[in-house]
């Protein structure tokens, strides 16, 4: 019993070490000195809600200098926001307000670790949000 309980204290230890390593500032996405090019062409909603009008604002002003105009990615940046990957029943909206409040390891794409977001309210949000789905509809992602 002793030998299995070592076991597991030795697996989380080298777990842990290995998160620590793995999530250093090394791989943290890194904002663009000049524009790149789009991830993918998507096709703009003739209108956008209110809602989604105060997103895209406040997504100009804080997300499209990695994720792109329209949220259309940047290669080797960051990347699409209007993509099968972010669909609601993939990516909730909860999991773009933790993104933004708390940062995001690497996981689908290869762009490193996004850093949180500074300057956003959960309001701010939300509206960036309604922004991104609206995108997301207008491109057949729902």
């Amino acid at each position: 019993m002793r030998t299995v309980q070592l076991l597991f204290i030795l697996l989380g230890v080298a777990g842990l070490a290995y998160w620590f390593t793995m999530g250093g500032d090394s791989q943290v996405a890194q904002v663009p000195a000049e524009p790149t090019s789009a991830i993918v062409e998507i096709t703009i909603p003739e209108t956008l809600s209110d809602n989604a009008r105060v997103g895209k604002v406040a997504f100009e002003a804080k997300c499209s200098v990695c994720h792109g105009a329209d949220a259309v990615g940047h290669t080797d940046v960051a990347p699409p926001l209007v993509h099968k990957i972010y669909e609601p029943s993939h990516h909730a909206d909860e999991s773009f307000q933790r993104a933004v409040s708390l940062g995001v390891r690497q996981h689908h794409w290869p762009f490193g670790n996004m850093p949180p977001v500074e300057g956003l309210t959960r309001g701010d949000v939300t509206m960036i949000i309604a922004y991104v789905r609206e995108l997301q509809r207008a491109n057949g992602i729902n």
